[in-house]
């Protein structure tokens, strides 16, 4: 029998120090009902403060999002601002929240255990989207910013989300050093902290005016390329139950924008979710609603945010010449990022090479190529970096730093951000300008399919896929361990029909040609490896970082003949896309055996 007494022990100590009475109610129900599984899984660990803050399942224990978590958290989180930023308490926090369940009373806390700390605390007394923060954290010069969500997750879930005092998210070493201080924190029933009204009519906790919002809707508009074309195109949108309704057609109305009609069952915040399981564009049916109110209205633009409004995703109408004319085809995430980037460097103002050292956009790593070769025919630098927006957001101020102008910024995963309104991905503004983009095409003619052709004439027709392989336990953290060794230390010379050029491998920071000449990579060391193809072809693979899935990802970039049609170099394409993945798979499949 396994003894459960260290267990209790641990779980009877978190009650005592618990400040919530639910979480600590929940937590006694469990201890007397003797579920010992579902408590060792709470205690199993505590949420790790990593580049993208807290995320996990509301409920009571330190492996979960909680009232008591959130408050270590933040005693941590001013710790270390103490520690590292001139004048934090001064230039204090900006916190704001969404609609999910419990994120207002999180908010709270941060307030509460800032202005005992002896900061400066500025909150939103309503939901914003996750952009708004950011802005409103550059705006101020606050020392950080945090914004209580989960994003895109499940309704269980609720995370919070750290800006740093240059308004993008944290990378290291923040994030080391604040879970550093967190881990310091001790008894949470010895952190100083206000009541909430308390901290109001000190003066040190104020609620952020209406004019903060209005700033950021102003500035957002200066994006708008072509105001002068026709605004009467119909759209359709949905929040998907998150923040943006508002916001987002505040935006477009302001633009001109005024044929817009919005999902009304998920219009409004609400945690819960009830018409969706999955709060996420690009997961299948979350836009079953939005498509068909697309059906009905006959749209030619479908828009629709995630919970949080820092995600966009898009979906058009098909003209003739397309399959199924008429029907509604969703864009991807490279679609619709490459889509931007050509529209931006092309016609805008701030995309051209006129200026200092010229245009620059950034892209995830394993967002398509296809970004690299417009840039290059536009004569603007491109720039990849890790997975994730926090890198995007922060080289871009380096390259700022260095002459640069920043134009725009992607990863495949629905995140955008145009100019530097926001150091993060922004779904409010992406919309605006993809509505911008979406008129100028209709008045030149075009669609956006139409557009994306344009693009392959131009620059190759580049279509991509990922295999994502879960691989769980110990047992498939050895055999991802082992793939990523194997491909490292002998990758392939040939894949199909295509000669491996050059490995990249960002662990160990070096490009190797396939003479043998090796050069250094400035990206920080991360357990990544690129396989670079003759023909323009990339093969890539990662371990993902939240999940225990091995990720694969294909891009294949083929030339289309003058007269060609799309149908058919698209065809060409796929094919030598599923040669490619026919031809790598079996190399990784028997879990890194040699």
């Amino acid at each position: 029998m396994v003894d459960v007494s260290p267990l209790r022990a641990r779980a009877e100590a978190w009650l005592a120090d618990d400040p919530s009475p639910e979480d600590r109610a929940e937590l006694r129900a469990l201890l007397d009902a003797e579920n010992w599984a579902e408590i060792a899984d709470r205690f199993a660990g505590r949420l790790e403060f990593g580049t993208a803050g807290l995320r996990g399942v509301i409920g009571a224990g330190p492996n979960r999002m909680n009232l008591a978590v959130v408050r270590g958290a933040t005693a941590g989180l001013l710790a270390y601002l103490r520690e590292t930023t001139p004048n934090a308490e001064a230039r204090g926090l900006v916190v704001g929240f969404d609609g999910r369940r419990l994120s207002r009373e999180f908010a709270r806390e941060v307030v509460e255990v800032a202005v005992g700390a002896g900061f400066v605390a500025r909150t939103f007394d309503h939901v914003v989207p996750t952009p708004v923060v950011g802005f409103a954290c550059k705006e101020l010069n606050a020392a950080a910013a945090v914004m209580v969500t989960a994003s895109h997750n499940p309704p269980e879930y609720n995370g919070y989300k750290v800006y740093w005092g240059n308004a993008a998210q944290i990378i290291p070493p923040h994030d080391e050093g604040i879970a550093r201080c967190i881990d310091a924190v001790g008894s949470l029933a010895k952190v100083p902290r206000t009541t909430f009204d308390d901290a109001m009519a000190s003066g040190r906790a104020a609620v952020l005016p209406a004019s903060l919002e209005d700033r950021y809707h102003e500035t957002i508009q200066r994006l708008v390329v072509k105001p002068g074309v026709r605004r009467d195109l119909p759209i359709v949108y949905t929040a998907l139950h998150g923040v943006g309704d508002a916001p987002t057609r505040r935006a477009l109305r302001t633009a001109g924008f005024t044929h817009v009609e919005s999902v009304a069952e998920q219009a409004e915040p609400d945690g819960r979710f009830p018409t969706v399981r999955f709060p996420n564009p690009e997961e299948a049916g979350a836009m079953d609603l939005v498509l068909a109110l697309a059906k009905k209205t006959n749209a030619e633009l479908v828009i629709a945010n995630d919970p949080d409004a820092d995600r966009l995703a898009l979906a058009v109408r098909a003209g003739e010449g397309h399959d199924q004319p008429g029907s509604y085809v969703q864009l991807t995430g490279n679609e619709v990022g490459c889509l931007l980037g050509s529209y931006l460097l092309e016609h805008a103002p701030y995309g051209r090479a006129t200026e200092g050292k010229g245009p620059v956009v950034v892209s995830s790593l394993v967002s398509s190529p296809m970004i690299g070769a417009i840039a290059e025919a536009h004569g603007a630098r491109w720039e990849e970096t890790l997975t994730g927006f926090k890198w995007i957001a922060n080289r871009s101020l380096d390259l700022v730093a260095e002459g640069y102008r920043f134009v725009m910024g992607y990863e495949e995963a629905l995140g955008y951000t145009v100019s530097d309104v926001v150091r993060d991905k922004d779904g409010v503004s992406a919309a605006l300008v993809a509505a911008d983009m979406t008129a100028f095409h209709a008045s030149e003619g075009r669609t956006l399919l139409d557009a994306l052709d344009l693009l392959a004439r131009k620059h190759g027709l580049f279509v991509s896929r990922q295999v994502s392989v879960t691989m769980k336990g110990k047992e498939g953290a050895a055999a991802i361990a082992a793939i990523m060794s194997k491909v490292r230390k002998s990758p392939p010379r040939q894949l199909g029909a295509h000669a491996v050029l050059a490995v990249r491998d960002l662990e160990a920071r070096t490009k190797t040609w396939s003479d043998g000449r090796v050069e250094p990579l400035a990206f920080l060391s991360s357990n990544v490896i690129s396989l670079e193809l003759e023909g323009g072809h990339r093969v890539m693979l990662r371990p993902s970082g939240t999940e225990p899935k091995i990720k694969y990802y294909f891009d294949v970039r083929e030339a289309v003949g003058g007269r060609e049609h799309m149908k058919s170099a698209r065809g060409r394409a796929e094919r030598t896309l599923s040669a490619l993945v026919e031809a790598f798979m079996p190399l990784v499949s028997d879990g890194g055996a040699a």
